[in-house]
């Protein structure tokens, strides 16, 4: 992935996704172009991937155990017995 596309913003990578998906299902693009602008596509759909797992492991949620207050990464059990305690 080059330099600019990293820094692309999360949400300017979607829009280009949603325009290049619009793009492809109009149905009028030569089959050049279509393999260009799905290669495209894979490249921004694996950098939004890749940004929202970079946020998911710095979210991090407040739970409260035996009266305290504790701060667990997002994702994981808030049962010691693997399922959800919020059920």
């Amino acid at each position: 992935m080059t330099e600019k596309e990293n820094e692309l913003k999360f949400e300017d990578a979607m829009v280009q996704l949603e325009d290049i998906v619009g793009e492809l299902e109009h149905g009028d693009v030569p089959l050049e172009k279509a393999i260009e602008l799905f290669q495209q596509g894979m490249k921004l759909s694996q950098l939004c991937s890749q940004k929202l797992e970079q946020v998911e492991r710095k979210i991090e949620m407040i739970v409260e155990e035996n009266g305290e207050l504790r701060k667990k990464p997002f994702g994981s059990s808030l049962d010691p017995d693997g399922g959800d305690a919020l059920e």
